[in-house]
């Protein structure tokens, strides 16, 4: 019952109340598909709406000259229900009965639009729509009997694709809301925005939680926001967006929307007021359709676009029904149908009047395609503005609506048929004093060593190699003459060697990759890295020697020392040429962590150059493991010979060398992101490393002159008499054991000659005797051993004789060698502390280093 009474009230709309009078005028019928179920009685429905633009049209056409005078649209209603099957089925039955249809009009069901337009070429029918813009329906291989007046939504795309490439935004990200039609109107988007080569960081959909979407745009950084949405849900994203704080300066929002009518803040969100919905809307661009035209003359039907909203609106009123935003291409779409058809039956009013085929009647078919054709070469001023097709889609003009304020302001259009944008500069009005970047501003800058800071570095290793220059200079000339040195010249020099390559080291660092060739620029690393570690291992050695030296001389024991160094010496230098072989050092570009200036919104992105390989971290440590051995021991060595006075230069080197690695390497290790900051601090550390062996080693030599030559001349002549004296006391003691000992042996020789004497006389009485005396000394010595015990078996000579036996090797070999110690010697030994026990009041030696008895 009430899609009976549906079906009268659009015809009381379309045709008006009362008996219709006969005129001359030859129907075309025509049928409409609509869902008449979804009409009112009480006429507050939008299909109301379209149907009194509708029937405004057919009023205009009556009042048409010929030929369009002289037909008269006729409407058969077909209720769609929005249903597929339905649909499909009251089309067929539509069809087997009377009259004949060429032309199918409407079609508000996107879903029962894309079925049935698809079956049209089947049924030599032709669609003219005023409501489907959806993208999938431009292809023309399967939609090609359609034709709409409503732009598709294809052209909003294009339209944001051209806005987007007139300010140079390569970089977008869109949310959607999930709806059919939208996420169509999303993909074609995506298409068009990838065969532009611009970039969507980020697509997010939404049905009921917005926020989280925005956020997740914002956790990207996304500042050009492309937003599809429809009009009820403007409010609410806007409120997330002041909410979040995407708004302003720093973010630009494109909307685009396929509807007419423009924004209204109506709808109360909570947690925002109108306005915060303004202050964050302000500045977006809308893409919006135009539904009305700004010709200023009369278009085909005799009205101007103002004159048309004019007469719609008072009908309207008059009925009591809404607007509809599509009720502009409706009206138009009513005269591209009666155009197509008028012009079809011209033709064939013509054929049959002057064709020789005028007796034959026309297929189906070619119906069809001269309909189709009259379809496609339809071209008039409408309401809408210019109505015309091209490749089954409608030309026609995006507007630009600009949010400015509260109100919305035309900035600017697009034209699809020339794809031109044109904007009003003039008009454009943004938060900020520029249209806003998309993208956070990087402002990439090398880290690189400053001329101030290379020239203060270089300038000191310059010093420091000119001092060790000097030195070397000073000790190769000085060779013969060298009373201040603990060891042989080649020492010294080896040392200043190895100062003399570290020093070096800092020149090459501070060297700017970028101004020498890649080639040039990888030997400068190999260069640095060879005279740094070959510089380190060979002034290390030396002092690693005369530590050794010196612990030799207390331990009473020689070690070799130089054949542990020079190995090494030669294991550094195998592991160098392996890691330049095996994976050379190269010149990297090192990503630092940007940072932000918020007052500019720029990101300040820091790079900087340095040496490095493959397996940089493995190199490093097989360097380092080669080296902290030495040094550990080194370390150890110097404590084992600490003594109570004033330390030797070198042993205190060896620490302050060990202590200058350590934190050399930490310090490079932490700093190598920052080429200024690891070439200032390494190159301190080494240059003062560096310059503290050479003072403390060198210093006293060079620096104090004579008197300190005097002096320890002076000590070592004390040094001398303390010894001399030590071997009087050594040889008068050895004399006074040797007379001792002398004693010892003739009264061994008076205790065992009676017995030697008896053997004698024993030898001359023959066997028997022997025998005898045999018995007699085997039973004297059992006796001797039976009363060892007793202390005057313990003293007796067969007893001292023994113990000679074992303690005379012992004393020789503990005294020193025949003829004593030279006093020329005493330079060996600095203080007494070199004896382990130094002389005692009673005149003895105890243990000493080296002390021998004075020549005889």
């Amino acid at each position: 019952m009430m899609e009976a009474l549906g079906l009268l009230l659009v015809c009381w709309l379309l045709f008006g109340v009362g008996p219709v009078p006969a005129q001359v005028r030859h129907p075309l019928p025509v049928l409409w598909m609509m869902p008449a179920g979804s009409v009112s009685v009480g006429g507050g429905n939008l299909e109301a709406g379209v149907a009194t633009a509708v029937r405004l049209a057919l009023e205009d056409l009556k009042k048409q000259a010929a030929p369009l005078g002289d037909y008269e649209i006729q409407f058969h209603v077909l209720d769609s229900q929005c249903d597929s099957s339905k649909s499909i089925k009251a089309l067929f039955d539509a069809m087997w009965v009377e009259p004949n249809y060429l032309l199918l009009f409407g079609g508000v069901c996107p879903s029962v639009t894309a079925l049935i337009a698809r079956s049209l070429p089947a049924l030599n029918l032709l669609q003219v729509s005023f409501s489907d813009s959806s993208p999938s329906l431009s292809n023309r291989k399967w939609y090609g009997n359609l034709f709409s007046t409503v732009p598709s939504d294809r052209a909003l795309n294009q339209a944001t694709v051209k806005l987007l490439q007139r300010f140079k935004w390569t970089r977008v990200g869109m949310i959607s809301q999930e709806q059919p039609r939208l996420s169509e109107v999303k993909k074609d988007l995506s298409r068009q925005l990838l065969k532009a080569d611009l970039q969507v960081v980020s697509s997010e959909s939404f049905s009921d939680d917005v926020c989280s979407s925005l956020k997740s745009l914002k956790e990207r950084d996304v500042r050009v926001i492309i937003g599809h949405f429809e009009e009820e849900s403007v409010s609410e994203v806007f409120c997330c967006a002041y909410r979040l704080n995407m708004f302003g300066a720093r973010y630009q929002w494109l909307v685009v929307d396929g509807g007419t009518s423009g924004w209204r803040f109506e709808k109360q969100v909570p947690g925002c007021t109108a306005n915060s919905l303004l202050m964050a809307a302000d500045g977006s661009i809308r893409m919006q359709m135009r539904w009305l035209g700004n010709a200023k003359t009369p278009g085909i039907s005799g009205r101007t676009p103002q004159d048309y909203q004019d007469s719609y609106v008072q009908k309207l009123t008059q009925e009591g029904s809404k607007v509809n935003p599509l009720h502009s291409f409706a009206y138009d779409a009513v005269w591209v149908t009666a155009k197509a058809l008028t012009q079809v039956m011209e033709a064939m009013k013509h054929r049959e009047k002057y064709s020789s085929r005028r007796n034959g009647s026309l297929s189906g078919e070619e119906v069809q395609r001269t309909l189709l054709e009259a379809v496609k070469q339809t071209q008039f001023e409408g309401v809408t503005g210019s109505v015309f097709f091209r490749n089954g889609e409608r030309m026609t003009a995006i507007d630009l609506i600009q949010f400015q304020g509260s109100s919305g302001v035309s900035v600017g259009d697009f034209s699809t048929s020339t794809q031109q944008l044109r904007l009003m500069n003039h008009l454009l009005k943004f938060p900020g004093q520029r249209p806003t970047r998309d993208r956070t501003m990087v402002v990439v800058q090398r880290q690189h060593v400053s001329f101030l800071l290379y020239g203060i570095i270089s300038s000191a290793a310059a010093g420091t190699i000119f001092i060790t220059l000097a030195l070397l200079f000073f000790t190769a000339i000085c060779r013969k003459h060298r009373p201040l040195t603990l060891s042989d010249g080649s020492e010294d020099e080896l040392l200043l060697l190895g100062v003399l390559l570290s020093s070096s080291s800092i020149l090459v660092s501070g060297l700017d990759g970028v101004s020498w060739s890649l080639w040039t620029s990888e030997l400068l690393c190999s260069v640095r890295l060879w005279t740094f570690s070959l510089g380190h291992t060979v002034a290390f050695s030396v002092l690693f020697i005369r530590t050794w030296r010196l612990h030799s001389l207390c331990s009473v024991r020689d070690k070799p020392a130089g054949r542990f160094l020079l190995l090494l010496l030669l294991l550094d230098v195998l592991l160098l040429i392996t890691w330049q072989t095996l994976d050379p050092l190269r010149r990297v570009e090192l990503q630092l962590r940007p940072q932000s200036v918020s007052a500019q919104d720029e990101l300040v992105q820091m790079f900087s150059e340095s040496c490095s390989s493959s397996n940089m971290q493995l190199w490093t440590t097989a360097v380092c493991g080669s080296k902290a051995p030495p040094m550990a021991l080194g370390c150890l060595l110097v404590w084992s010979v600490r003594t109570r006075g004033r330390p030797e230069p070198f042993t205190l080197c060896v620490v302050a060398v060990t202590t200058f690695s350590v934190f050399g390497l930490l310090a490079s290790l932490l700093t190598a992101h920052n080429p200024p900051l690891q070439l200032g601090v390494s190159g301190v550390l080494v240059l003062c490393c560096n310059l503290f062996v050479l003072g403390w080693v060198f210093g006293p030599k060079f620096l104090n002159g004579d008197d300190e030559l005097r002096d320890k001349e002076e000590v070592e002549e004390e040094r001398g008499r303390r010894l001399s004296g030590l071997n009087l006391q050594l040889w008068s003691h050895s004399a006074q054991l040797d007379s001792d000992i002398e004693t010892l042996s003739l009264q061994l020789c008076e205790a065992t000659q009676p017995k030697l004497q008896r053997g004698t006389r024993g030898r001359n009485s023959g066997g028997l005797r022997s025998m005898m005396w045999s018995h007699e000394v085997f039973s004297e010595e059992r006796n001797l051993a039976s009363n060892s015990l007793s202390p005057e078996g313990i003293n007796s000579p067969e007893h001292v004789r023994r113990r000679l036996s074992v303690q005379l090797p012992i004393l020789h070999h503990s005294y020193l060698p025949a003829g004593g110690v030279r006093a020329s010697s005493s330079r060996l030994f600095p203080d007494d502390n070199y004896f382990l026990f130094p002389d005692q009041s009673d005149g003895g030696c105890d243990h000493v280093t080296e002390c021998s008895r004075p020549q005889e």
